[in-house]
């Protein structure tokens, strides 16, 4: 265990916990499959500084904090998306080398969160997570939209979340969806 990432972590994510944990160790071991280069710093975390690295959680639990600090994963920079499925699951990319993976959480039976955290923290990445490929398609680069007011509530809104109803465009709050099959 790196101390200097681990404590960065914990700071981000406010404390010490198993799920963390997971998030932890799932960007050291994609770090390794994937062939990453650290960064030279104090701390040496891969940090994406643009999309060329990205994942796609499969849940929206603590791991994902641990994957934010060292993969420089984020939802404002575009390269940590989400298929939630309540799966610990994790998929990915390296847009530079074309290379995927995605970790699967192997399930510790009966551990106490006490227990599972210790087991986490010390086995070997093969007994955490079994590898598999990656199934769903890498997502396209971010696309920048532009913003357009809501002809009712006058909010800016970017324009692939504006809807059309009559002559008005509208944000998803104001847009009354049409459904006949809801009754």
């Amino acid at each position: 265990m790196n101390k200097a990432i681990w404590n960065k972590c914990v700071e981000f994510h406010g404390h010490e916990c198993p799920g963390l944990t997971i998030g932890y160790r799932a960007s050291l071991y994609a770090i390794e499959l994937l062939e990453l280069k650290m960064e030279d710093k104090e701390i040496p975390i891969y940090l994406s500084d643009d999309e060329q690295l990205v994942c796609i959680s499969e849940n929206d639990a603590c791991g994902i904090d641990a994957i934010q600090v060292i993969m420089g994963c984020s939802v404002g920079k575009g390269n940590m998306l989400f298929h939630m499925r309540g799966k610990s699951a994790y998929s990915f990319y390296d847009r530079n080398t074309g290379r995927s993976i995605r970790l699967v959480l192997k399930p510790a039976e009966n551990l106490s969160r006490d227990e599972s955290f210790d087991y986490y923290q010390t086995c070997p990445f093969e007994d955490m997570f079994e590898v598999k490929e990656t199934t769903l398609k890498l997502p396209e680069e971010t696309r920048i939209f532009r913003s357009i007011n809501c002809s009712s509530c006058g909010e800016k809104t970017s324009e692939n979340f504006i809807r059309l109803q009559g002559d008005e465009r509208l944000c998803l709050d104001c847009y009354t969806k049409y459904d006949r099959f809801s009754i």
